[in-house]
């Protein structure tokens, strides 16, 4: 039922207060009509008694308190959804912006969801490849699962988020796929840069993108996620589809949570941040997942930038709670010209064991996995050893190592953003870096997977 007043108190951008109101709930949907006749939107953020705060969704700039009216529509924000999303391009909050036709929906949907119910949970367990060896070949991703990509200001995590993007397929005949694609608070120039890379190479055909740029308001920086969120449900539960939802910069997010706490007077937490945050993104993630029962599922890699470059920020640090480990890129890496820039010792992919293996992806893919963290381990500290006492003072061996760290780094890490691996080009690159080391090191290994894949032993 819709309800209409002119009581409109006070106004303090985002913020405005309605009096004498009733019947109106938390996070219902609302529009300002101002005396000319332009309608703005926006949304209830608390009731109390016969007052309302609302929450604009744009600017506040002309609202006259006097002459303008309210009208509340009895329903939270909704997204249109439909089939006809993939190859679209929309603003952050659910509106077409690339010159296509509105789209024609099958069903209107609350985008703030629900998270998932644990009891409906299928166990992530099967493989998804995104062509970048570092993530495929050492920290899998799993179909299911959420997996965040630590980054640092000025590092090409956006270049790293088109690639996987445009490249992330599941494995087998006849297995439909699609990203959803949520950038939250980026420039013009980022936001063109996804839209022309994803048109250029034609994944725009199976992609939905939401983009919210830096000067939209903070507001719907909060929507832009769910909008992505509520598309990705649609599709994966509906249209049985897998979805991999890629959502960047989530600090983008947190910094726009900030901002409404603030305005909204509320008692602040860590650095200024809500209390609430770490609740607030977990109702995001975990809708996320597989549902038992259920062909279609919701794989997540959320994209965020460290303030500071500090893992024990709040973004990031609470983001580890809820999500299942991290790719870490690194600054050190970055300026050796090595790209993507992913560290692959403090990286971890919790469910990677589940991906991996025989008739998911190789049998020796886990022994390979193993030998080669614990060779970069190794070496790394053979090339630090080595810059303070010089290479007259390493073993034979620790030599091997040094010399395997440099080419694990610029064969199997740096691949650029335009080369696309698959599972066994990435397998086959880590055995011709192992043949590098004496047989006798590789102990992570099955004798049989030696015998059948180390390069020198074929030339024997």
């Amino acid at each position: 039922m819709i309800r209409e007043y002119k009581t409109i108190r006070e106004i303090a951008s985002p913020l405005m207060v309605v009096e004498q109101v009733s019947g109106v709930t938390y996070d219902e949907l609302a529009e300002i009509e101002l005396p000319h006749g332009e309608v703005r939107r926006c949304k209830v953020l608390e009731v109390e008694g016969d007052r309302a705060v609302v929450q604009l969704f744009e600017s506040a700039q002309g609202i006259n308190l006097a002459e303008s009216r309210v009208r509340f529509l009895g329903h939270p924000l909704e997204l249109g959804v439909s089939e006809d999303m993939l190859g679209r391009v929309f603003n952050g909050m659910g509106e077409p912006i690339d010159g296509g036709p509105a789209i024609i929906a099958e069903e209107h949907r609350d985008i703030n969801g629900l998270p998932m119910n644990p009891a409906a949970r299928a166990y992530p367990a099967e493989f998804i490849q995104t062509g970048v060896s570092t993530i495929d070949g050492l920290n899998t991703v799993v179909r299911g699962q959420k997996l965040p990509i630590f980054s640092c200001s000025g590092l090409p995590h956006a270049a790293l988020a088109a690639q996987i993007a445009r490249q992330a397929r599941v494995l087998g005949d006849g297995e439909n796929f699609a990203v959803v694609f949520a950038a939250i608070g980026i420039t013009f120039e980022e936001s063109e840069y996804f839209v022309q890379d994803f048109r250029r190479t034609g994944a725009i055909d199976r992609t939905v993108v939401f983009t919210n740029l830096a000067n939209d308001p903070a507001v719907e920086r909060i929507a832009t996620p769910r909008m992505a969120l509520t598309a990705a449900e649609y599709l994966a539960f509906e249209k049985d589809m897998h979805v991999l939802v890629i959502l960047t910069d989530i600090t983008n997010y947190a910094e726009a949570l900030r901002e409404i706490s603030a305005a909204k007077k509320e008692v602040p937490g860590r650095r200024g941040y809500p209390g609430y945050m770490y609740t607030d993104r977990a109702t995001m993630y975990e809708r996320a997942g597989r549902r038992t029962g259920k062909k279609g599922s919701i794989t997540m890699i959320p994209i965020l930038t460290m303030p500071e470059d500090d893992k024990t920020h709040p973004i990031p640090d609470l983001t580890g709670y809820i999500t299942e480990g991290q790719i870490i890129l690194s600054r050190d890496l970055y300026r050796k010209g090595v790209i993507p820039p992913v560290d692959v010792l403090p990286s971890l992919s919790r469910l990677k064991d589940k991906g991996i293996g025989e008739g998911k992806t190789r049998a020796d893919h886990s022994g390979t996995m193993n030998q080669l963290f614990a060779a970069y381990a190794r070496g790394k500290e053979a090339k630090e050893l080595m810059t303070i006492l010089g290479e007259a003072a390493l073993s034979e061996d620790d030599k091997l190592y040094a010399k395997f760290a440099g080419a694990f780094e610029e064969q199997y890490v740096s691949q650029g953003n335009d080369t696309n691996r698959s599972i066994e080009e990435t397998l086959t690159i880590g055995w011709e870096l192992l043949s590098i080391l004496p047989e006798r090191e590789l102990k992570r290994i099955k004798p049989e997977f030696i015998e059948k894949y180390l390069p020198r032993k074929k030339a024997e």
